[in-house]
């Protein structure tokens, strides 16, 4: 008698990660453009295709710079066949928490679908970024003054107790308001992302996705307590498949200050198979998985989606629990019909 390993091993092909792919959505796509000392793998019309071709129905632009809203229309009118959206990445480059620049992102272009709350300009984050002196590490915010005033000062933070700033309340009233945006906890800690969760929910907001770095950054409880709060959970190839090591200016315009140090870890403990073990624990109807892809060094994103569908296969995770987090949770946070 064939047991369900065997039986699944024996009935997979080379098409079948194409075949997963037909009707799934990427939420999280770096595509230009981007700063000119570290340009995109693709632009944004390029994604789009290439997305499109392989059967996908969605893609999401992320920008870490600017809002993607604008990007996204131009995309949509240029592109068929596939569906395109763009949102809003709080960053110290907008001051940080600013109300004015999320209810101008609501109408701007395609108009937003997501709100993140900071990726590389979280004090999380921004606090964690350095360079190796003699060969030890040292962060920014202990060295330089000027990125202390300039960017970690203006860093995106969640308090963990205590009264919520005037910012952070009007911000939360725009995304409860807006029905079809979702709200992204982008690059917050872990306790931060689960606050963040906590208070939306207060807020009324009932679409919430806790960003990769969030979630990598909470214990299995805060996890397990997140998705009980209804948010989704995302994990990104990224976490998993990533050039690693080499310094970059994801953010910073000014040369002195690349990135040296591995604020954002992209070796899991456990790789792949501790993530199909949490799948397991926690639920698959709680988790989207997406590429997190775009930068030079790398495939393109939806060839990173590809990867991450393969991967999961190998580890005999099931079709439809795969189709689950790429294709039916994704177009649930978006809106999507089914």
């Amino acid at each position: 008698m064939i047991d369900h390993y065997e039986e699944s091993f024996h009935h997979r092909t080379m098409e079948l990660p194409d075949e997963l792919l037909k009707g799934a959505i990427d939420i999280h796509v770096h595509a230009g453009p981007h700063l000119i000392s570290s340009p995109r793998r693709v632009d944004p019309f390029q994604a789009a295709e290439m997305a499109r071709d392989a059967g996908l129905r969605a893609i999401v632009l992320m920008d870490v710079i600017d809002s993607s809203t604008g990007t996204a229309w131009m995309v949509s009118r240029k592109v068929s066949g596939i569906a395109v959206y763009g949102g809003f990445i709080l960053s110290s480059n907008y001051g940080g928490l600013n109300p004015r620049a999320v209810k101008t992102a609501m109408y701007y272009g395609a108009g937003a679908k997501f709100v993140s709350f900071g990726a590389h300009s979280t004090r999380h984050i921004a606090g964690s970024e350095g360079k190796l002196v003699d060969g030890n590490p040292v962060l920014y915010k202990d060295i330089d003054p000027e990125f202390m005033e300039e960017e970690y000062s203006r860093a995106v933070s969640i308090p963990l107790e205590g009264a919520t700033s005037s910012a952070l309340d009007r911000i939360l009233k725009i995304i409860a308001e807006n029905h079809h945006v979702y709200l992204n906890t982008g690059h917050l800690s872990g306790p931060e992302g689960l606050r963040l969760v906590e208070m939306a929910r207060d807020y009324g907001i009932k679409n919430i996705l806790v960003a990769h770095v969030s979630r990598n950054n909470m214990t299995m409880e805060e996890r397990k307590k997140a998705a009980k709060l209804g948010a989704f959970l995302e994990a990104t190839y990224a976490d998993f498949v990533y050039p690693g090591g080499i310094p970059r200016s994801h953010y910073y315009v000014e040369k002195h200050l690349l990135n040296s140090l591995p604020g954002i870890p992209h070796k899991i403990p456990g790789g792949f198979a501790s993530f199909r073990d949490e799948i397991r624990e926690v639920g698959p109807e709680h988790y989207i998985l997406s590429s997190d892809y775009g930068i030079r060094a790398a495939c393109p994103p939806v060839e990173a989606m590809r990867g991450f569908v393969a991967s999961l296969l190998d580890l005999d995770v099931e079709n439809d629990t795969i189709t689950r987090m790429i294709s039916v949770n994704p177009a649930k946070l978006l809106g999507m019909p089914d």
